[in-house]
């Protein structure tokens, strides 16, 4: 498993409450390490003025900084104060999902936290174009945290891809399941619940076979899905109860049964630097994630798998 022993916060510069931050310190609670808060800022009117010499400029970059290293040590106070581990960075970058990159790149973080907002308590989360970028390219697990408290008997889900003969996939499944099983354990003990979907049958296969048995093909397609399931589960020793595989598209399936399981979080995996994996079909992965309505972990497969 990897060991989440030093975390990036992505601050969040326009509110005091920092979701974020309250489940980094939850998880090193239980799993120790330290925790770095980062927050980017700019102020494109400083650039623009032109009365001021480059000095004064940056002095000014510079006590901007300061306050806002001030503001954070505020928001980190009680958990400071009570010994948490927590380094505060502040960097002057025009371009927030940068700044966190280059500090993710740099930094050996082994888990970077940033905020989800949301519609609602009942809506789905809100992911901004800062949010996607992070999600694509960052290069160790990411968590997208929501702003309530973790639910009460929540269930870690994930979401595996069955429909693939693909040796990567078959070793970023296992990855999923055995690093959420570990972190799950470690943490709040969460039950751990594997979900899959199938495909549709095709309505233009009814049309244009007119032998063809709608009905055998669905069962043969779920009987596929099955025997991967169980053969993904019983390494694990996960019982067959907490495997589901259900018919329909995965931007359906995965938030329906996610709700229906009360998931604190879901977890995905993506392939590459670029766009996530045809675990999921072209831009599916995105649209599972966008109707979400609980805290999401994105993973990648380990390098030497890929």
């Amino acid at each position: 498993m990897t060991q989440y022993h030093h975390i990036l916060v992505a601050i969040d510069p326009d509110q005091d409450d920092q979701p974020a931050l309250r489940r980094a310190v939850y998880l090193n609670q239980r799993l120790g390490g330290k925790i770095t808060a980062f927050l980017a800022i700019y102020d494109l009117s400083y650039e623009l003025t032109t009365a001021l010499a480059s000095e004064e400029k940056e002095s000014m970059r510079q006590e901007m900084i300061q306050q806002r290293t001030e503001w954070l040590k505020y928001q980190a106070r009680v958990y400071l104060e009570s010994g948490i581990e927590i380094s505060i960075k502040v960097v002057w970058h025009n371009r927030q999902h940068d700044a966190i990159l280059q500090e993710i790149e740099t930094g050996g973080y082994d888990l970077v936290l940033k905020m989800a907002h949301q519609y609602d308590r009942v809506e789905s989360v809100i992911f901004t174009p800062t949010d996607w970028h992070i999600l694509r390219k960052s290069p160790c697990p990411v968590w997208m945290v929501k702003d309530q408290p973790w639910p009460e008997t929540a269930t870690a889900v994930v979401a595996v891809n069955l429909a693939s003969d693909d040796e990567q996939h078959d070793a970023l499944n296992q990855k999923l399941v055995r690093e959420t099983q570990v972190l799950a354990e470690k943490v709040n003990r969460t039950d751990v619940h594997l979900i899959g979907a199938y495909p549709l049958t095709p309505v233009n296969l009814a049309i244009e076979l007119p032998d063809f048995d709608a009905q055998s093909y669905r069962d043969a397609v779920r009987g596929q899905h099955l025997l991967a399931m169980k053969s993904l589960r019983q390494p694990f020793s996960i019982e067959s109860d907490h495997t589901h595989i259900e018919e329909g598209e995965p931007e359906e399936v995965i938030p329906e049964m996610a709700a229906h399981l009360n998931a604190g979080v879901v977890v995905l995996g993506t392939f590459g630097r670029t766009g996530f994996s045809a675990a999921f079909l072209g831009n599916t992965a995105e649209q599972v994630i966008d109707h979400l309505r609980c805290d999401l972990l994105v993973m990648r497969p380990d390098p030497d798998s890929r």
